[in-house]
């Protein structure tokens, strides 16, 4: 067969070893010109590829199957038998290029691993000499600024070219899931297709090695307890088939994951009142939350509108783990449903855990770090002139009542705070969004993190640790653990 990449895509290689990936779970590729070494190259000529299939699938299937794949421009597939003819010599290698494969290598992650590492202690040691560097007299202060800033460069330079070698397609997550979610639904006697679009969009290959659970529990759950039974759906004007849809996208430093179904929807009251039974909110909390927020109630323990417990999605467990993972690599992760229509579950996600930036602050003689992806503002307010719910001083942001906590309190922290406080509104996890009452705001930095050891690990509250410039270790707070501790 040959297939032809569209002439706007930008990343026709990737592409092609996306087509060369997908029929391999057809079948077995008997032979891809350019081949897939030549693919995680780059290189794919004229943007056109030639693949011998062995394969039992009918034509139309294998059709099918590259559909799912965007930035196809054109398919032409013909019979194994005319493919079979005499295959031409091979082309004798280039003159000056001793053999394709010598351009790969391959390295082991673990060596990646310390290799970025590595690139982090060159980031603070560079930071510790800027640090040191102001303490000098003026005179020396240029020369020396000079160095630093053409290190910094270097030292960027090499991070980034590191993250590029770690960076992998979300392909690699995505390409098992339309034959799971048939397999998932042939089981429950349902029909479904599946779209994928924007696999070939890159993350650090740390964090596709945790997404790839979170985004098939989800899709399960999408087949499981989202899409109608075929009868169903028809009575309900929908095709008989249900459609879910993967799509990805880059939005700046992020990367934006969806998955949604076209199936029979959320329903906000009875997760409320699911969460009501469950005794994680109190009736008047949960008939106040936003919808947006009361979908985020599937996300707490045992929380489900599921009316039975199936071996497929869900055991009981809902989307408490998800959300937890997606959080644990510096994630974010939002519902939206509409009863009847269906449902979009998405993943907001860094490029990379190596390297976030965080929001520094003072409580006392401490400066702690809160992750930017947490925070959703601040305000400077006297704590004694806020209005007040059930005794917990409340702040008003966005059109909603946020709940404020002094972050001197929850930490145990000796000394009595000032009543003019900072007040910044991060994420709390379950309950919505929270105020953290704070002695002052020290500014944006970006971190690289370092995970705690033990016992550090076993502190409720606490996620990771960073080192300044100036050689001071500062920790990273875990907002919803610390609420719940």
């Amino acid at each position: 067969m040959q297939v032809e990449i569209a002439g706007s895509c930008p990343v026709p290689a990737v592409r092609g070893f996306l087509v060369v990936k997908k029929l391999g779970a057809l079948g077995q590729v008997a032979e891809a010109r350019p081949s897939v070494e030549e693919l995680r190259a780059g290189r794919i000529p004229g943007k056109r590829l030639e693949v011998l299939l062995d394969t039992a699938e009918s034509l139309q299937a294998v059709e099918r199957a590259l559909a799912q794949i965007s930035d196809i421009a054109a398919v032409t597939l013909r019979e194994a038998e005319a493919e079979r003819a005499p295959a031409p010599a091979p082309a004798p290698a280039r003159e000056g290029t001793p053999g394709e494969a010598s351009r790969t290598v391959r390295v082991r992650t673990e060596i990646l691993d310390g290799f970025l590492d590595a690139v982090g202690e060159l980031i603070l040691a560079t930071a510790r000499i800027r640090e040191i560097g102001r303490a000098l007299p003026e005179g020396a202060r240029p020369a020396l600024d000079e160095g630093v800033d053409r290190l910094h460069a270097i030292v960027k330079d090499l991070h980034d070219k590191v993250m590029t070698v770690r960076m992998t397609p979300l392909a690699l997550v995505t390409e098992r899931l339309p034959r799971t979610a048939r397999d998932v639904a042939r089981k429950l006697g349902k029909s479904v297709e599946v779209e994928i679009r924007g696999a070939e969009i890159e993350l650090d290959r740390a964090i596709l090695e945790e997404l790839s659970d979170p985004v098939l529990h989800v899709l399960r759950n999408a087949v499981d307890h989202g899409v109608e039974l075929p009868h169903l759906r028809l009575l309900a004007g929908k095709p008989a088939t249900g459609a879910l849809a993967i799509t990805a996208r880059r939005e700046r430093d992020r990367v934006i994951l969806e998955i949604s179904d076209d199936g029979r929807g959320m329903n906000p009251e009875k997760l409320r009142a699911a969460a009501v039974a469950r005794g994680a909110l109190s009736a008047k909390d949960a008939a106040e939350l936003p919808e947006r927020e009361a979908l985020l109630l599937a996300c707490l323990p045992g929380v489900s509108t599921a009316e039975t417990v199936t071996d497929v999605s869900g055991r009981g467990v809902g989307l408490d783990a998800v959300k937890r993972t997606v959080e644990g690599v510096g994630g974010t992760l939002e519902l939206d449903s509409v009863p009847g229509k269906g449902t979009r579950v998405t993943f907001r996600l860094p490029l990379t855990v190596a390297v976030q930036p965080v929001l520094l602050v003072r409580v006392g003689e401490e400066v702690l770090g809160i992750p930017i992806a947490k925070v959703h503002g601040a305000a400077q307010v006297a704590l004694s002139r806020l209005e007040r719910s059930q005794g917990t001083p409340v702040l008003e942001h966005e059109g909603a009542l946020v709940p404020v906590h002094d972050l001197t309190r929850l930490l145990g922290f000796p000394g009595a705070p000032f009543d003019e406080r900072s007040v910044v509104v991060a994420d709390g996890g379950d309950g919505g969004r929270v105020g953290l009452a704070v002695d002052a705001l020290l500014g944006q930095h970006e971190a690289v993190l370092k995970p705690l050891g033990e016992p550090l690990d076993l502190v409720p509250g606490l996620s990771a640790v960073t080192v300044l410039g100036t050689g001071r270790p500062v920790f990273i707070l875990d907002v919803q653990r610390l609420l719940s501790a």
